[in-house]
């Protein structure tokens, strides 16, 4: 089992930038891929950014390429993902989520969630 809590979710202005992370406890953190997912009012689900076990791997959804950086540190059992240039449109909550295989389709594990909220 893999435990995952997600922090640093908040209102920020458009333009700015958020920080959130993920900390993992349970089994080898190591060994899992992690993935960021959010959801909006009213609307499904979607990937938005994944990275390997070993960190040299990552994904990005196209809507946040260039602005969205993901990154993990073993050490802490703590993967982050680092939103900068925000829009309204990134109003969501961030869910991280945790898969054995990176090609895998579905993730095993996942969080509670953290709000963003985006002002214009």
């Amino acid at each position: 089992q893999v435990q995952l809590v997600e922090s640093g979710g908040g209102l920020v202005q458009a333009g700015g930038s958020v920080r959130l992370s993920c900390t993992a406890s349970g089994q080898t953190f190591s060994r899992y891929t992690m993935g960021w997912f959010r959801q909006a009012p009213g609307k499904e689900r979607e990937f938005v950014a994944a990275i390997s076990w070993s960190g040299g791997t990552t994904d990005y959804a196209d809507s946040v390429k260039g602005r969205f950086t993901i990154s993990r540190d073993g050490a802490k059992n703590t993967v982050h993902l680092q939103m900068n240039n925000l829009k309204p449109e990134d109003t969501a909550v961030y869910y991280c989520a945790a898969k054995r295989g990176y090609y895998d389709k579905e993730y095993d594990y996942w969080g509670q969630g953290t709000q963003v909220t985006v002002s214009s």
